[in-house]
């Protein structure tokens, strides 16, 4: 039972993980901390991409599932959980480098989005602070 929550819990957060990914870039628009957690991990999906490496969380979900009497799966997450959903057929090697690319272009376009917005907040901020100190 327990492992079976685990399991549930290790599918959840590589959902987030991956969702992370994609588009955590709007995250870091509003706490530019979250740059130094975005850009690795955007990184890694593009390599587990890239390289047709199988993220560390699948196996994980797989043991917790196998260990709580369930049947794992022998594809990757994406494969499985995301693909049924977004293709009628299998992961390819093409699937997988379109999927990688998917992911530098979302976050090329998200970080180009909060580059523009932040040096526009920049100038607003030093255009009314110098309106303020001539007052």
């Amino acid at each position: 039972m327990l492992e079976s929550l685990l399991a549930d819990f290790v599918l959840l957060l590589h959902l987030a993980f991956i969702v992370f990914i994609l588009l955590g870039g709007l995250a870091v628009a509003k706490s530019p901390r979250l740059l130094w957690l975005h850009l690795p991990a955007a990184l890694w999906g593009v390599l587990i991409e890239l390289m047709g490496w199988v993220c560390p969380l699948t196996p994980l979900e797989n043991w917790l599932r196998r260990r709580a009497g369930e049947q794992g799966y022998t594809e990757t997450f994406v494969e499985h959980y995301i693909l049924p959903l977004v293709y009628p057929a299998g992961l390819t090697r093409n699937i997988q480098l379109v999927l990688a690319i998917i992911v530098v272009v979302m976050n090329v376009l998200v970080y180009s989005w909060v580059i523009r917005r932040s040096k526009g907040l920049g100038g607003m901020r030093a255009t009314s602070y110098r309106r303020n100190d001539s007052s």
